[in-house]
Formats: structure tokens, sequence, C-alpha cells
């Protein structure tokens, strides 16, 4: 190797130090800069859905500047901690994540994420709360109220603030499946109008009650949704489409591939049966438009035939309430 290329060499390392040791000052002197600099001014933005915020930018400007501390703007940079902040926004109720950070301009921007209620519940005792989709308890606010699923019966007065996929939480079991039931509900226009609220029974199952028809749907457990609401929309459009939403007073689609009806007493209104078949039938003709490739749409099937007359229900698949009819006579199964 000859002394040229020795030359060379050390002017490169030269030149790349002095490179990099320029852009060291230069850096340290914009930190500096900025450091010395003043806030001019606060930027708050909330990330929430439009329909309903829980918390404003006045009550995070309050959360910021308590009484009796200095006032944000015209604050030198360095002296706001950052992380403290953060720390202080997220121990309200309402703040799910904050993030905050000074722009070139020095404007503070505050960034949050809301908590944002995904269900209703009513606990044994009479107490009322939301729940988010990760199962914190939040409080609810009369002024604005959220059209969420409603869940009756809970056990407890409280649920747990951890994640609901803590099994050291108490009743997480109980909280994920009321989270994926509401969800799914959510999710889904036709249920979102057909569900006036679900019960929780004593062992912990849920039962369904209808906005339209007289009736009540045990669900089982909170497994196999999407199924189960599959079986339930294939016997509303099926079945109780062309018999009237008040001949039966339970519809259980808890078992694996069937649904078993029972029969009320006669005496029915024949008004109350033709409107709840009106109503129905237009609430499916509307789920079938705006959602056509939803579960219950896939692969949709009558029960056991294209037409069925009052006879072929009796007959065939429809089951009277004794446990020992379930055994003896032959179910509705749908796939």
């Amino acid at each position: 190797m000859g002394i040229g290329t020795h030359i060379r060499r050390i002017i490169s390392i030269i030149t790349w130090s002095l490179t990099g040791a320029g852009v060291l000052v230069l850096l340290v002197a914009a930190i500096r800069y900025r450091n010395n600099n003043t806030c001019k001014g606060v930027l708050i933005g909330i990330s929430a859905p439009p329909s309903a915020t829980f918390i404003g930018k006045k009550d995070i400007a309050s959360l910021l500047t308590p009484a009796g501390a200095v006032k944000i703007q015209d604050r030198p940079i360095q002296s706001f901690d950052l992380r403290h902040m953060e720390t202080t926004l997220e121990k309200n109720i309402w703040i799910r994540k904050a993030r905050l950070f000074f722009d070139n301009n020095g404007i503070l921007h505050v960034d949050v994420t809301e908590r944002t209620p995904a269900t209703r519940i009513f606990t044994n005792e009479g107490a009322s709360f939301y729940l988010d989709s990760e199962g914190v308890q939040l409080p609810v606010i009369a002024a604005l109220p959220a059209r969420l699923p409603v869940f009756t019966g809970y056990p407890s007065k409280t649920v747990s603030h951890q994640a609901p996929d803590s099994h050291h939480a108490p009743d997480s079991l109980l909280t994920q499946a009321i989270l994926r039931l509401s969800r799914f509900i959510r999710n889904d226009s036709f249920w979102t109008a057909q569900i006036a609220q679900v019960n929780i029974l004593p062992d912990r199952t849920f039962e369904l009650e209808p906005e339209i028809g007289d009736h009540r749907v045990i669900f089982g457990d909170g497994n196999d949704i999407g199924p189960k609401f599959h079986r339930l929309f294939l016997f509303y459009s099926e079945v109780l489409s062309r018999t009237g939403f008040d001949k039966y007073e339970r519809i259980d689609v808890s078992y694996a591939g069937q649904v078993v009806a029972t029969r009320k007493g006669s005496g029915q209104s024949r008004y109350d049966s033709l409107q709840g078949m009106n109503n129905i039938r237009q609430l499916i003709r509307t789920a079938q438009q705006l959602q056509p490739d939803t579960v219950r749409q896939q692969a949709v099937r009558p029960l056991e035939h294209n037409t069925m007359t009052e006879q072929d229900l009796e007959n065939h698949d429809l089951l009277p309430g004794a446990d020992s009819a379930v055994k003896s006579k032959k179910t509705t199964k749908i796939k």
C-alpha cells in the first residue's frame, strides 16, 4: 500500500470527523435554542368517535394546569416534564393514552386517545356503568348517553380495571364474554336494532330480549357467537316471519346446530303478530341490503324446506317446552 493511499485515508477520516463534529455542534445548539425558547401555545387533539366525546379540551387543559400551577404559555420549554404530564393525563379514567411533544415553532402538542364505552352494565345491586373495549369500568354520564348494548344482572358491584384477558381479574371470563357479545351486536345493524337488552343469568349464560316480539332467546355462553346469531336469523326469516313473533315464548340457540322453540298459549293479538311480522320483515330486508356479506348472510339456507306451512312447522321441527320433548322429538338443525 503506497504513501498516497495512506494520505487519502487520513484525509477521509479527518473529513468525516469534522463533519460529524459539525453536525453534533449544530444539534446541541438547536436543542439548547429550543430549550431556552418559551412555549408559544398549546394544541390539543382528541381521538374519539364524533358521536360521543366524554372529555373535552377544557377538561384536558385543566388537568395540565391545575389550580395554582404556572400557566403553560410563555414558560421555558426546558421546564416541561412531558413524561410526567402524560402520566398525569392518563390517570383520568376517560384518557386511554396521552402523547405530548413540542414542534419546531414552540407549540406544545397534546394528543389524547379517549376511552370509548363499548357496553352498558346494570348490576344485581342496581348500579350502572360502562365498559370500554378493554374491560375498564367507566362512569355513566347522564348528559352524554351512549347507544350501546345493555347487559343486566352483572353479579359484582364493580369490574376490575385490569385487562379482561387477565385471569386474576374478578369475573374476567364473564367480562370477556360480555365484550365479545357486545362487539358482535354493535357491528351488526340488524341485531343492534333487534336486541333490546341481554340478561346475565345466575349460571353466567345469556338471555336476549328482542325489541320486536314477545319471546326470549336462550343464547347460552359467550362462545360460538356468530353461528348462534346465524341460526337465530334463519329462524326469524324462515319461521317467525311467517307465523308471527308472538307465537313462541322461548327460542333456544344454545345447542350446536339446533334451534329449539317453545310455543306459548293461544290468545295473542292478531294485530300485534301481523305488526311484528311486518316490522321484522323490514328489518331483515334492510339487513340484507346493508350487509350482504355478514356471517348470517353467508350460504343462507332455509331450515328444512324453501316453503313452510303452519302444519309443517307443528309436525316437523318445533318443540314444546318440556326437556323430555327435546329428546323425543326432532329438532330444527341448522348447520
